[in-house]
């Protein structure tokens, strides 16, 4: 099977897709991250150590490929075949010439000599300036380290020092017949001091450049660690500082304070519906009709709380969308909570969302469409398109702004053509076709809508409602709540998107995620009830946008997450940061304003059912 897959993988990267479908490329090209098979070696068997990409060690976004520095590389550089996961992740390995074997301890080799030019010489010394690190690759095991040194002292006199780390110490640990470990260090050696202008002390200098010689030693180690353990060894690994703990005491408090909240809006809400429901129900004659004659609150608007909202195929998209994101967030989890995702599966998350995004696209066209036949909506075929550009279209153009801004830096994060086709074909030959099938699946099944009560011709005049119960103060109020419910969760988060850490808190962030659901939905039924209450039956969009603003909040938290709580900076890491922000803030608004819809349908449904209106 292995070879199987990793024959296809090159014939999908390479674009020998003659004869071969499209998708069978993307979903091998998908699922590669998944085989994790153990490599075995013998002794003095080579093991390949790839060079993968630099950066700023501040804008993890921001990465390029290693060669695009001066450093020793073979005369022909022959990449390796990667997965679609590890193509998003800005992965762009090559093979290197580092001679390593199995097993045997090598000292001080020479890895190459160069001659570099003062311009060289200047591109070195600004990328140690600006902390740019290095990630090797050996045996899927990523290795860290920075490419220089830089020392700020003093004053006055001031004292700027860089030096250029001329030899790596690579340390690699082993069970059996296993590669389970390997770092790079720099202890004991000193690094070579570059001047400013292209001198360097301590090396050849002549008329052609600057001469410089790489070395490098390899030290093998034996551990008990079995190679299926091997992750937790990468994980305890300190490269990168170490942020996220254990921290169930701050989600232990904010499950008290929304269990605390939950129980207050659910036991008000059933005292008052209870008192509704004994004063509206006191007249058990007369029809459904006459319920309206001298009273007042949500039992007036009876003939009109189920009149269909404009917009509806918005209103539709919006929520089959949202269905459809939920599912795939569900799915990511469990993944997650069954181990498919660990640190050295490279891009397995990007593999998993693209192909449950594509999959799960029956789920919106379904829902969608469903709904929308059922209140009575006729162009379907536009419901259908609207909802599966609803989110792929802002999708396509904040990627196409990053890509752009990624391409002109030169950074490997811009995808190379045959990636954006590959998505693309997994777009239009599954993504669009699921929709219009769950589309059509769900036109032919859709039922009737199920309204306790007919609505009239006429509409109600709306009163004029106070300030409080206007559209901006429930969205603040609605969207203030689930946000402080997941705002300590949201950091680990961000912290591991924008950061450098590792999540591995899955059975915490699925619980956070169900307190989430439950008090947008719990707010969502408390805002509807008031707003019923005070005669006001436009509650369809106001349901959506009512817990839907939470996104903006966690937008704003992404502002605040950026000047306060990191350290990223530059064009090309912020244009990133705050395109895909901006995305997430949209997912989660879908989310919420489904969920939130979804529970005040049923609670508005529930308490006009419960009416003696015979």
């Amino acid at each position: 099977m292995p070879g199987v897959v990793m024959t296809a993988r090159l014939e999908c990267l390479g674009l020998r897709v003659a004869g071969r479908s499209v998708t069978l490329c993307v979903l091998v090209l998908c699922l590669m991250p998944y085989f994790g098979w153990a490599v075995s070696y013998k002794q003095g068997d080579p093991v390949v150590l790839y060079v993968n990409k630099v950066g700023p060690y501040h804008n993890p976004q921001e990465t390029y490929h290693y060669y695009t520095l001066p450093v020793c590389r073979p005369k022909e550089v022959r990449h390796k075949a990667l997965s679609l996961g590890e193509v998003l992740d800005g992965d762009r390995m090559a093979e290197s010439l580092y001679n390593i074997r199995f097993k045997e301890n090598a000292d001080r080799l020479t890895l190459c000599k160069l001659t570099l030019s003062e311009k060289e010489v200047d591109q070195l010394r600004e990328a140690i300036e600006e902390l740019y690190y290095f990630e090797f690759v050996l045996d899927d095991i990523p290795i860290w380290g920075f490419v220089g040194y830089m020392e700020e002292s003093g004053f006055l006199p001031h004292s700027h020092k860089v030096g250029l780390w001329t030899h790596l110490d690579l340390n690699i640990e082993y069970n059996g017949d296993s590669v389970i470990f390997a770092n790079v260090s720099v202890k004991d050696v000193k690094p070579e001091p570059l001047e400013e202008g292209g001198a360097i002390h301590g090396a050849g200098v002549g008329s052609g450049g600057l001469s410089i010689t790489h070395t490098y030693s390899v030290r093998w180690f034996e551990t008990t660690l079995p190679h299926s353990r091997r992750a937790e060894r990468l994980r305890d690994y300190s490269f990168f500082p170490k942020t996220l703990e254990i921290h169930w005491l701050s989600i232990i408090n904010s499950l008290v304070l929304v269990v605390l909240l939950l129980g207050f809006v659910i036991i008000i809400l059933m005292r008052v519906l209870k008192n509704d429901f004994a004063r509206y129900n006191v007249e058990e004659d007369g029809g459904c009709d006459d319920l309206d004659q001298g009273d007042n609150g949500w039992k007036i608007i009876h003939t009109d709380v189920f009149r269909f909202p404009p917009y509806k195929s918005l209103l539709c998209a919006v929520l089959g969308v949202g269905a459809q994101f939920l599912t795939l967030a569900t799915g990511i989890i469990v993944m997650a909570l069954l181990g498919m995702f660990n640190v050295h599966r490279h891009g397995a998350i990007n593999s998993a969302a693209i192909v449950l995004y594509a999959l799960t696209s029956c789920v919106s066209g379904y829902c969608s469409c469903s709904f929308y036949t059922q209140i009575q909506g006729q162009r379907w075929v536009w419901n259908i398109i609207l909802t599966s550009a609803l989110f792929s279209a802002p999708l396509f153009f904040t990627w196409s702004v990053v890509n752009s801004v990624h391409w002109w830096s030169g950074s490997t994060q811009a995808l190379p053509a045959t990636t954006v086709l590959l998505l693309l074909g997994a777009w239009v030959l599954v993504g669009f076709p699921l929709t219009v099938i769950g589309g059509i699946v769900g036109k032919n099944r859709a039922g009737n809508f199920q309204a306790p009560c007919r609505t009239r011709n006429i509409a109600r005049q709306i009163p004029q409602q106070p300030w409080y119960k206007h559209t901006a103060v429930h969205m603040a109020i609605g969207g203030f709540l689930p946000f402080s419910a997941i705002s300590v969760e949201l950091y680990y988060i961000f912290a591991t998107a924008w950061g450098r850490e590792h999540y591995t808190l899955y059975g915490i962030l699925l619980c956070v995620f169900a307190i989430l659901l439950s008090v947008g939905a719990c707010i969502s039924v408390a805002l509807t009830y008031f707003l019923l209450s005070g005669e006001d039956y436009r509650w369809w969009w106001r349901s959506v946008l009512s817990t839907g603003s939470t996104g903006i909040f966690i937008f704003v938290y992404s502002l605040f997450y950026y000047h306060n709580r990191s350290n990223m900076s530059g064009l090309v890491q912020s244009v990133e940061f705050f395109g895909y922000s901006l995305l997430t803030a949209f997912v989660f608004s879908l989310m919420l304003g489904t969920v939130s819809f979804w529970a005040s349908l049923a609670f508005i449904r529930y308490i006009y059912r419960s009416l003696k209106m015979d």
